[in-house]
């Protein structure tokens, strides 16, 4: 599975005083779009920390905000895998409002794999690399 969506409601506490959702929070919407696709994958982040010792964090972050999602929309979030690396890997996301195709933002994002105490780069698990590969 490289291509992954998922549904959130954008509550009053995600926009500004203009009930537009806030510009950083798409970033939240995003982060828990990967999050979720790990789980659908059977791999769960802390599960990874307590058993591997590795962590994920975003290296780097494009964002094209094209169009205000608001309060009370249900949006879909989709997070496509487009390339996998030992230490890394990185995806193509959107967010639009569910029953339109259109995206309201995009953004790339690469993810490293860190070891947890030293939060320097190092490579997945076999399991999880091997899964991803095999799916990529």
């Amino acid at each position: 599975m490289t291509s992954f969506s998922w549904q959130v409601r954008v509550y009053y506490e995600d926009t500004d005083a203009g009930g537009v959702v806030y510009y950083a929070n798409y970033l939240k919407f995003f982060e828990r779009a990967r999050t979720e696709y790990l789980r659908a994958l059977g791999f769960e982040q802390d599960a990874l920390r307590a058993s591997y010792g590795i962590l994920f964090a975003v290296k780097s972050v494009a964002v094209d905000y094209r169009a205000p999602a608001r309060f009370n929309d249900l949006l879909w979030v989709s997070a496509e895998l487009t390339e996998f690396r030992r230490a890394s890997f990185s995806f193509a996301q959107a967010l639009g409002r569910v029953g339109e195709s259109e995206a309201l933002c995009t953004a790339a994002v690469r993810i490293a794999c860190l070891d947890a105490v030293s939060f320097r780069p190092r490579p997945m698990p076999d399991q999880l690399s091997d899964y991803i590969k095999h799916e990529f």
